[in-house]
């Protein structure tokens, strides 16, 4: 069976967010000519160079991104947040192709955690990794989408908390690299001598994330277009998808694996990801689909 969706002219999209990175990119540009030359640094172009070498790569405000070893694997799963997380140590986690390898450690991860995790990345691209991220609870939840509440508040510290007692080892194939990490290495949203809450959280992101960055291997994910969408399979088929250039077909066991997803009967998990599918064709991220001899493909502008 194949779907389509009604085409729609796309509006012209401009994003003024490069123009306050222009420095940034000059001191890259330098930096780039000066090790060509192998020139000889003064203090303060040492000291913008060390900057520049911990920093994250640029891309648009409206894009959030990831390495693309993270959204090919079952790291941070799609399964059904009713059932209780486990929590796993050691753990090889299921990587799609052979793109590398993660080991894991920690309470499982799942999508909504990506999502929290992916605004981090955000605020961190700023800031030479390991610098202290701050932000408030508020604007940190406004930015996801999710209600201003005391409920939502927990929710962000229980997920900040998550991502802080892990331990993952990752080897990207194509990259030739590995990194050993805790995916948020510090959080703090109380003043232990007062034990009082902080008015605005602090976060430190691993420098060694930044091996996972390198040589554009990571991915753009469209911020707006995933908030609209499910968390859960039609998220990590959002991802997925998005880490393609040219989409190939796809089992519906390799997306079993890939998402983490547990269903033992392949007409449920048909339904399952047909109805994601379906969900990423009314979000407009896909142009058509075909499910067709246990396999998926998807057509995309």
């Amino acid at each position: 069976m194949t779907f389509k969706a009604n085409n729609k002219p796309h509006g012209a999209e401009f994003d003024f967010s490069p123009f306050a990175q222009i420095t940034k990119r000059a001191l890259e540009a330098n930096l780039r000519k000066m090790q060509t030359a192998h020139s000889k640094l003064d203090f303060d172009s040492q000291r913008s160079v060390r900057s520049i070498a911990k920093q994250l790569p640029l891309w648009p405000e409206d894009r959030r991104a990831i390495p693309n070893l993270f959204v090919r694997s079952a790291l941070f799963n799609a399964r059904n947040k009713n059932i209780p997380r486990h929590y796993l140590k050691d753990a090889e986690i299921y990587v799609i192709g052979d793109h590398g390898s993660i080991t894991y450690t920690g309470e499982e991860l799942r999508q909504d955690d990506e999502t929290v995790w992916l605004q981090l990345i955000q605020l961190a691209k700023e800031l030479p990794l390991g610098s202290s991220v701050e932000f408030t609870p508020y604007e940190f939840c406004k930015a996801l989408g999710w209600s201003i509440s005391g409920r939502a508040y927990i929710r962000l510290r229980e997920v900040l908390t998550r991502l802080q007692a892990t331990s993952l080892k990752a080897y990207s194939s194509q990259l030739e690299k590995g990194v050993s990490l805790s995916m948020l290495p510090r959080f703090q949203w109380r003043d232990h001598a007062s034990n009082t809450s902080l008015p605005r959280y602090k976060v430190t992101i691993a420098e060694e994330l930044l091996d996972l960055f390198s040589d554009n291997r990571y991915t753009r994910l469209e911020w707006e277009q995933r908030l609209a969408l499910p968390t859960g399979v039609a998220t990590w088929l959002h991802g997925y998808f998005a880490s393609h250039k040219d989409n190939f077909p796809i089992r519906l066991e390799t997306i079993k694996q890939g998402s983490g997803i547990e269903i033992s009967s392949a007409r449920h998990l048909k339904a399952v990801i047909e109805a994601a599918l379906k969900q990423l064709l009314a979000a407009g991220f896909i142009n058509s689909y075909t499910l067709a001899e246990g396999r998926v493909h998807v057509s995309r502008t």
